[in-house]
């Protein structure tokens, strides 16, 4: 009887259990419903119920602005793996191999050129899924690669920030990202080249307080909380209640710290057409019609390689 009990009954159990994919159903942080993944990933990472805008992978991201889904991949420069040798709980190399393996990006930052709505830009898009999206040495070379590339292109610049802050485990070298990228903006604004920031959720800390705030059109994605230090900390520094909405994109846009607030689904045309009024392009006909998807890959090619125009599949 034990041996019906505790040997067959688990394996029929196992033979007819389904495998079922962890990420099928998504629970929306604000209203709490089940919403199917599919339906979610159809509609750009957007709740269709709630409209909550839940955070967005680099190539996802790279795929819903340029046309066609087509770019090029900018190749970006190697940085030292681990400058301090730093170890807390787990070795820092460890943590970036984690990292790479868990979202397939080389590091917090993707970069890519091509065309939107048939102009040509340059993007530079902040994973927060590897590593918080904080800001490193390799981010800031990313960040600096993309607007060079952006001068030699005579392109305008477009960056999708989305960080945590500065990567604590490069200490003074990451903080030294932030004067770097400060520069980077410059050389843009000698070139009289358009720099348009979008802050997504959550957009904290060195980045904030770097090139994500240093547009020059400031666009927020619904509900991105946008700050330098977290509330917890003003309140106890300031002691007082903070306001309801504090460091949300709609309260900033409501005190002058961001331009707009834009919804996802608007933003890839507001894009082209900051970009055609900031460059004086003409406007391409039809352009505001929704392009046909492609599956061909991005290929990547270096600086150097880069085509005027990204490929058609």
């Amino acid at each position: 009887m034990n041996w019906l009990t505790n040997v067959v009954r688990p394996k029929i159990r196992n033979m007819l259990r389904r495998e079922t994919p962890e990420n099928l159903w998504i629970k929306c942080p604000d209203s709490g419903q089940l919403v199917f993944y599919k339906d979610v990933e159809a509609n750009q990472f957007v709740i269709p119920g709630s409209n909550y805008h839940m955070r967005m992978g680099a190539v996802a991201r790279l795929k819903s602005i340029f046309d066609n889904e087509t770019w090029f991949d900018v190749a970006l420069p190697d940085v030292t793996p681990d400058p301090l040798k730093f170890r807390d709980e787990k070795k820092y190399v460890d943590r970036i191999k984690d990292a790479r393996a868990r979202t397939n990006l080389n590091d917090a930052i993707k970069v890519g050129y091509g065309k939107l709505e048939g102009s040509a830009v340059v993007v530079a898009v902040q994973d927060f899924d590897f590593m918080g999206g904080s800001l490193g040495m390799a981010a800031g070379e990313a960040i600096v690669r993309g607007m060079e590339l952006a001068v030699e292109k005579k392109s305008p610049f477009i960056v999708f920030a989305a960080s945590g802050g500065a990567r604590m485990q490069e200490g003074i070298l990451s903080l030294m990202q932030m004067p770097r990228t400060t520069v980077a903006v410059q050389m843009l604004r000698e070139a009289k080249l358009p720099y348009i920031v979008v802050l997504t959720n959550p957009t904290t800390g060195g980045v904030t307080a770097s090139y994500a705030m240093l547009g020059d059109v400031q666009i927020a994605e619904p509900g991105a909380l946008i700050g330098f230090a977290g509330a917890r900390v003003i309140e106890q520094t300031i002691r007082e209640k903070l306001p309801e909405g504090f460091q949300r994109a709609e309260y900033l846009k409501e005190h002058g710290m961001v331009d707009m607030v834009v919804h996802r689904h608007e933003l890839r045309p507001t894009l082209a057409r900051l970009c055609r009024l900031l460059t004086k392009a003409p406007a391409l006909e039809g352009a505001s019609r929704p392009t046909q998807a492609v599956t061909s890959p991005a290929q990547i090619v270096s600086a150097a390689e880069t085509a005027p125009a990204a490929p058609h599949a």
